[in-house]
């Protein structure tokens, strides 16, 4: 049927770059949750190329899930760094003790599945930058903030 939900491979999908990424940030993407039709959860496959990272250290403030589907790579949380690699699974709690950045540590690209949740606003923060990122409904209004401080009053600015 012309609605049934599309039944996306991972290992054939098209996997696309985002030209914004920065060198040391480059992966493809193959948004294959969408592509099935998902609505609760972003579920993407990415191809990490060697020596590149996914997405720089951050923490979010829903739980994200880890599958590495193909290739070995670093991970870097709160409590040091460790290698994982093909069949590992991984989830990284909601707040500061899911902190993780996960970097290509081998010759070859590889491949994992994220799973987190698709409901917007998101917020993000990055704390080796100091910076915080938020994420509303239709992008219109997306912010990515340095915290010079750390924190401002509430009532900051207001008159």
């Amino acid at each position: 049927m012309a609605d049934d939900p599309g039944r996306p491979n991972f290992l054939t999908a098209e996997y696309a770059y985002d030209d914004g990424d920065q060198d040391g940030y480059r992966a493809a993407q193959a948004k294959v949750g969408a592509q099935a039709g998902g609505r609760e959860l972003v579920v993407r496959a990415f191809e990490i190329p060697p020596g590149q990272s996914l997405c720089p250290y951050h923490y979010e403030y829903v739980e994200e899930w880890l599958v590495v589907l193909d290739g070995e790579l670093e991970l870097r949380t709160p409590a040091g760094t460790d290698r994982i690699e093909t069949g590992d699974v991984v989830c990284f709690p909601a707040g500061p003790d899911g902190a993780h950045e996960t970097t290509n540590a081998g010759s070859t690209p590889a491949r994992v599945l994220m799973f987190s949740s698709a409901h917007e606003p998101a917020v993000a923060v990055y704390p080796d930058s100091d910076k915080i990122g938020v994420w509303v409904p239709g992008g219109a209004d997306n912010v990515m903030l340095r915290r010079a401080d750390g924190h401002v009053p509430y009532y900051d600015g207001e008159a």
